[in-house]
């Protein structure tokens, strides 16, 4: 249902907003959410560009949130790589059904709103909050935590 731009660049926020504010590199990041690194690079700079990610050159550079966990909607993550399309008009372009829709794409749309409900409603401070986080996770920050400063 969602595109694997969106599950990266959901992996890759996650792991952002875990981080505990630390730069982490493209590397890392693949490494701890198991993305491929070319394909994370450019998720990530689509997250810059969309104003949810900066960016830092250097040796201790990196890519750290722009925003507080709390302050960042998944929607807005799913807006800036790969937005929902809702169905305006029937796609079959049918006379007489164009701007109702049928009820096939009414019930499709439906989900789609449903998806956008939930997702516009939803922090990544409560994802990552979760009485039960992905141990695969904790596990990795906790040894990134470990690294000195």
């Amino acid at each position: 249902m969602f595109s694997q731009t969106t599950e990266y660049a959901m992996r890759a926020v996650v792991a952002l907003a875990a981080g505990d504010g630390r730069p982490m590199t493209t590397k890392r990041i693949a490494e701890m959410m198991r993305v491929p690194p070319s394909y994370l690079a450019k998720v990530l700079q689509a997250l810059v560009r969309g104003g949810l990610v900066n960016s830092t050159r250097g040796l201790r550079g990196g890519f750290v949130l722009a925003k507080a966990p709390s302050e960042i909607k998944l929607l807005a993550i799913m807006d800036v790589v790969s937005p929902i399309k809702r169905i305006e008009h029937c796609p079959m372009d049918h006379d007489g059904h164009s701007s109702v829709l049928c009820p096939l794409h009414r019930r499709l749309d439906h989900a789609m709103s449903l998806v956008e409900e939930a997702f516009g409603s939803t922090t990544l401070q409560e994802v990552i909050s979760e009485e039960n986080p992905c141990p695969t996770l904790q596990g990795e920050l906790q040894q990134l935590r470990d690294l000195p400063s």
